[in-house]
């Protein structure tokens, strides 16, 4: 569905308007090596979500690979969307690629610890709903989640979920003869060492995908050590989807309904950066309506991966980033992107190969990509101003509320269930203290500046940038 051309677009001899570079369709075997290279850049990142929660759920292997091949079909579905739009409705229409976000894999976890799968993907249909009802509204409201709630969130989403990346590593049950054991630990701390080399020694595409080289560089190593079990790849169909509903009907416990629209707004908050920065590399600013249809869109996926057994997604800044360095600003590359993680959604035998990667391979990604989820945090707290403000408190406290379940997980046992479903899971725990608090110090009649230290120099001023999604 392609648009009208931009008024601001350049004329071309004739003085008419060309088409905006946004709308621009490129050559068929250029739009498809384009969309290839977005998805081998950001599928690593959406199958890692599966994987881990799958992982900490303690799930099959067979139903591990059907929630990879859902997330897939749902993130090229919402990347069309996306790219393409419909109508005035929905969909940001930029070169943006959605995939799986890291928000929600701690409360999933709790949510179907707690109470099933089943009330995970009702939670998520909840939460989709909710998205679609309130885009509008946060598009309008977003000058209250500045960087510093969004930094402080960002940060504890990543350190919270280190420890996942550490159990995948040495294993979920201590008692294990294997537990911990030294082959698994030089595994991980192999891959470790082999991204940061590919990152340091290489560069353009290969750079971007060393997350993914490090999977298949490990798993390689990790089949003489008899890490690895395929025996479930064989009996995979190539070509088939999951049926809706694959864990019966969803359930709707209201503290896991909660939990999961917070996670909702801190995805929007994780697109909204995205979609703006974007916006300014293609030269087509966003209004409130276009940025409040890029959110209809996150909610829509919320309903989808709700019913499709998939997950809820978010801009992906590592695709972000791929346009501002290949300069390519066609959406219709996206939208090819999308198409290749649809056709890839539908090929069970691929998801079951991801399925069965070994522990202390997935977890050596996941350890590398959470933390970086960590420093991309303390990142967009650099534009937040700290001298004669309050903003450091507001900072320690949230930062601090959210990490007290992740350091004492039952900490909140003797409370009804759902305070443990809401107060145990850092990433909401801490979105809500660091709003609520932003809202006490930075927006209530009253609020008064504190005298900075006599040494204090003044911040500077830092350059507006992406922040990666999660």
């Amino acid at each position: 569905m392609s648009q009208a051309p931009d008024p601001s677009a350049p004329e071309s001899a004739d003085g008419r308007a060309t088409r905006h570079p946004v709308d621009e369709v490129l050559p068929p075997a250029r739009l498809g090596l384009l969309g290839l290279q977005h998805v081998l850049v950001m599928y690593t990142g959406c199958v890692t979500v599966p994987l881990v929660f799958g992982a900490a759920a303690k799930l099959d292997t067979s139903t591990i690979g059907l929630l990879i091949n859902a997330d897939l079909l749902v993130a090229g579905l919402v990347t069309l969307l996306q790219a393409l739009g419909i109508g005035k409705v929905l969909g940001v229409r930029l070169p943006v690629v959605a995939g799986a976000t890291f928000t929600a894999v701690t409360p999933m976890i709790l949510i179907a610890g707690e109470y099933g799968m089943q009330a995970v993907y009702g939670s998520m249909i909840a939460a989709g709903v909710f998205g679609l009802l309130v885009a509008v509204p946060f598009a309008r409201a977003v000058r209250f989640f500045p960087p510093l709630v969004t930094g402080t969130v960002i940060t504890v989403i990543g350190l919270s979920l280190i420890g996942v990346a550490a159990g995948l590593i040495a294993g979920l049950d201590s008692t294990a003869k294997d537990y911990a054991a030294p082959s698994h630990l030089a595994l991980a701390g192999g891959i470790v060492l082999f991204i940061v080399l590919v990152s340091r020694f290489t560069s353009g595409l290969l750079s971007q995908i060393g997350v993914l080289l490090g999977l298949i560089g490990g798993t390689l190593v990790a089949i003489p050590m008899g890490l690895t079990d395929f025996s479930a790849v064989g009996g995979a169909d190539w070509l088939g989807v999951a049926s809706p509903f694959h864990f019966g009907a969803p359930e709707f416990p209201v503290a896991a309904v909660i939990s999961m629209c917070v996670v909702m707004l801190v995805t929007f908050t994780e697109s909204t950066a995205d979609m703006l920065a974007v916006g300014e590399m293609t030269g087509r600013p966003l209004s409130r309506r276009d940025l409040a249809r890029g959110l209809a869109a996150d909610g829509v996926s919320g309903v989808i991966g709700g019913v499709m057994n998939g997950f809820l997604d978010t801009v992906f800044a590592q695709n972000v980033g791929l346009v501002g360095m290949t300069k390519v600003r066609s959406r219709y590359v996206a939208a090819v992107a999308g198409g290749i993680l649809i056709l890839l959604g539908l090929v069970p035998k691929m998801g079951e190969v991801v399925a069965s990667l070994p522990g202390p391979v997935v977890g050596a990604a996941g350890l590398v990509m959470f933390a970086t989820v960590t420093a991309v945090g303390i990142n967009t707290l650099r534009k937040v101003e700290f001298d004669g403000t309050n903003n450091l408190l507001i900072v320690a406290v949230s930062i601090g509320v959210g990490m007290l379940p992740v350091m004492a997980p039952l900490i909140y046992h003797a409370f009804p269930t759902w305070v443990q479903i809401i107060g145990g899971s850092a990433i909401t725990s801490a979105t809500v203290v660091a709003f609520l608090l932003n809202l006490l110090f930075n927006h209530t009649p009253g609020r008064r500046k504190t005298e900075p230290e006599p040494e204090s120099r003044p911040v500077q001023a830092v350059a507006p940038d992406s922040t990666p999604a999660i």
